[in-house]
């Protein structure tokens, strides 16, 4: 795709999107970020795409959905990038792994389990998935400013969610519950499906980006019988995202200076 050419999925050119963005995977979630922004206007929508942009700040900045997966999410940074965008924040869901992850909690990736296929076609499996160390320190300030519990650490990214939730079933049983063991032990904190991706797919780009997620619930307590209520209500990562990018803003500009 050439610079000045509309996108072929997400349906913008440059002049559409700001040079910041949020990542959210359900489209239904942009307006919702959207609102946090100063003047926000629906720009596009194709497939799983659907683009606000406003500002924040005196800065031009979007919120695109992603869809569910590495693929998609790889497309939308992608083309993003080629038309203008520089730095980007996951703001996703995610299941809790590690014990002391608890449903309505804030987990900000530091760096992410290649778990995935779609990383696999931007560098080879010995690369790190890691984030932005500014956007990474940014989303843990923000956290801190906003009262908010949270834990930084690895994700694990998968691209079956069944395959996690109903291991059992599989033909890959075996390596399913013998590498999600391995996580436990490793203290992953826990699992979603885009960071890895989007955390490659980034460093090929040479663009910066990160990822906060809420926790809807841990499995791992559940096995063990403690009770916990699921957790669908996104607004705190919604807003340790937008903090962050505020933050990320004033320091770009101060740079400048």
């Amino acid at each position: 795709m050439g610079y000045r050419e509309l996108q072929y999925h997400i349906a913008c050119q440059r002049g559409d999107v700001g040079s910041y963005v949020l990542l959210p995977g359900n489209p239904d979630r942009c307006e919702k970020i959207a609102a946090h922004f100063d003047n926000p206007r629906k720009v596009a929508q194709n497939r799983e795409f659907t683009t606000y942009t406003g500002c924040l700040d005196g800065e031009m900045v979007s919120v695109v959905s992603t869809g569910i997966g590495g693929p998609s999410a790889a497309i939308a940074i992608e083309e993003l990038t080629a038309v203008g965008a520089h730095t980007f924040i996951r703001v996703g869901t995610c299941g809790g792994i590690a014990y002391n992850v608890t449903a309505g909690d804030i987990v900000i990736a530091s760096a992410a389990v290649r778990y995935d296929g779609t990383s696999r076609e931007y560098a080879p499996i010995e690369y790190p998935a890691v984030s932005d160390f500014d956007v990474l320190k940014e989303l843990a300030a923000a956290a801190e400013s906003l009262g908010c519990k949270k834990h930084v650490g690895v994700v694990q990214c998968k691209d079956s969610f069944y395959g996690q939730h109903a291991p059992k079933r599989m033909p890959t049983s075996e390596e399913l519950l013998y590498k999600w063991e391995a996580w436990k032990r490793l203290g992953v904190l826990a699992s979603e499906m885009e960071s890895a991706a989007l955390f490659v797919a980034a460093s090929a780009l040479h663009v910066r980006c990160g990822t906060v997620l809420h926790v809807v619930w841990n499995q791992e307590r559940r096995t063990a019988g403690v009770e916990e209520k699921e957790d669908h209500d996104t607004e705190s990562a919604i807003k340790v995202a937008v903090e962050a990018l505020r933050r990320l803003i004033a320091g770009d500009k101060n740079k400048v200076r």
